[in-house]
Order: structure tokens, then C-alpha cells, then sequence
């Protein structure tokens, strides 16, 4: 089973990148193009069912912005499994 960048979820990585938040968008200005030490960043990146604002192969790195949207207590129950999930794939990984 494919792990990273599902194809069922194409669409809705799409759809995400089209429609950066303000912050997405100027962290994303400073991340592309390898313009941060040379590392190359993918921005709306799934992993398993989840998609991650932004990531970082080489660094297993993952970067989220959580705004509004998550400022209540379901979000961050879910953002927690989010977390826990890709600190078990990271483990599996090496």
C-alpha cells in the first residue's frame, strides 16, 4: 500500500495549494525552491490518510500552521492523532 501522496487524495492536495492561507503562502515563498539551506520542501503532502501543510524528506521534517480552525477541543484531539501518526510512520520509515 502506498504510504506518501496517495492517489485517492490528489485532488484534494490540489485543490489545498490552490488555496494557501496568507501564512501558508509567505512561509511557502521562503521555502520553495530549496531556499532554505538547500533542502527541498513539498507543500500539502500527504502521508497515509493525512495531508501536512508542508514536508521535508531529507529532514523528516513536517510543518503544520494551525489556525482558527483548530482552536477548539475536537481539533485538537485530532491533531494529536495526526502527530502521533506521523511520529509512527517517521519510526516504521527508518
Amino acid at each position: 500500500m502506498r504510504l506518501h501522496n496517495r492517489e485517492s487524495l490528489k485532488s484534494t492536495r490540489r485543490q489545498l495549494r490552490q488555496q494557501l492561507t496568507p501564512t501558508e503562502a509567505k512561509l511557502w515563498s521562503a521555502l520553495q525552491h530549496s531556499q532554505l539551506a538547500g533542502r527541498k520542501f513539498h507543500r500539502q503532502h500527504s502521508i497515509g490518510k493525512y495531508i501536512v501543510d508542508f514536508n521535508c524528506s531529507s529532514e523528516r521534517l513536517i510543518i503544520e500552521l494551525d489556525g482558527a480552525a483548530h482552536d477548539h477541543e475536537q481539533a485538537w484531539v485530532q491533531d494529536q492523532v495526526r502527530n502521533d501518526y506521523a511520529y509512527c510512520v517517521s519510526k516504521i520509515e527508518t
